[in-house]
């Protein structure tokens, strides 16, 4: 089962409470603004800033153009 894309207008970033953009490739959930990554597993998002990655520019741009 894939990660269901309808949660994304009800889920936000919990440290900016923005938008996050779904990268499905690295199964992660992005939020640009804070530019941290926050994974997927077994289908639920891991929304917990422990569980966190911060991205570097370079790496935020990379999943831009992906």
């Amino acid at each position: 089962m894939a990660f269901d894309k309808q949660l994304l207008d009800i889920l936000a970033c919990p440290v900016c409470k923005g938008k996050l953009v779904l990268e499905k490739e690295q199964q992660v959930l992005v939020c640009r603004f804070d530019r941290l990554a926050y994974p997927i597993k077994n289908n639920i998002p891991a929304l917990l800033d422990s569980e966190a990655i911060e991205l570097s520019l370079d790496e935020l741009e990379a999943l831009k153009g992906a």
